[in-house]
């Protein structure tokens, strides 16, 4: 009998779901990144799609963003400078707009975003989730929003960039690029997990 309360116990804790964490309330540490296919995307001067299933890269980072948040154009050239700090290194960055409101969409739709890659010169490809599918499977509630997956594609840290999202010259802390650093260098990522701070994603009826 106590073999099999035992037993009973053991297969309870085995099948429990795992909390989530202590910012972003669905998304656990180490869970497996909700998969994208068929993005719209821009890349350089080039229309394309973008696919979880094509990225080789051994790290990749996720961020979501607005062009028309006023925390996401602050974080830009951080952004930028992030790319060119791991080209030729297995480390990819994924840009997904994501707008939450249908009145704004025309600001963060395909057209506006090669608008917006010409200006700024983004290095990394920036696709668009109209119907808000992929940011709502993050859970990501605002721009801009960071997900940095190891090779396996596991969640490995979410949250802001740094630690001042508005004045970089007051940032301390990069734990998005501390969080790279230690994957591609087989460590444990220390701190997994901060508030991001930005524009809102509501996710209206449309999407």
């Amino acid at each position: 009998m106590r073999k099999t309360l035992l037993s009973l116990a053991v297969l309870a804790l085995a099948i429990s779901p795992v909390v989530a964490g202590e910012f972003n309330k669905k998304i656990t540490i180490g869970q497996k990144a909700p998969s994208f296919d068929g993005l719209p995307a821009v890349m350089g001067d080039h229309e394309s799609t973008l696919a979880m299933s094509d990225i080789k890269e051994d790290v990749v980072v996720v961020v979501f963003l607005a062009n028309h948040c006023p925390a996401v154009v602050a974080n830009e050239d951080r952004l930028i400078d992030l790319a060119n700090a791991y080209k030729g290194k297995s480390v990819k960055i994924v840009g997904i707009s994501c707008t939450g409101d249908p009145g704004l969409k025309a600001k963060d739709d395909i057209p506006a975003i090669k608008t917006r890659v010409k200006e700024k010169g983004y290095n990394y490809i920036y696709a668009y989730d109209e119907s808000g599918k992929i940011g709502k499977a993050y859970n990501a509630t605002k721009t801009p929003e960071f997900y940095v997956l190891d090779k396996d594609r596991k969640i490995q840290y979410t949250g802001a960039l740094d630690n001042s999202v508005f004045e970089e010259s007051k940032a301390t802390k990069n734990y998005v690029k501390d969080a790279v650093d230690a994957l591609l260098a087989g460590k444990t990522v220390e701190k997994t997990e901060t508030q991001a701070i930005g524009c809102g994603l509501a996710y209206g009826k449309t999407n």
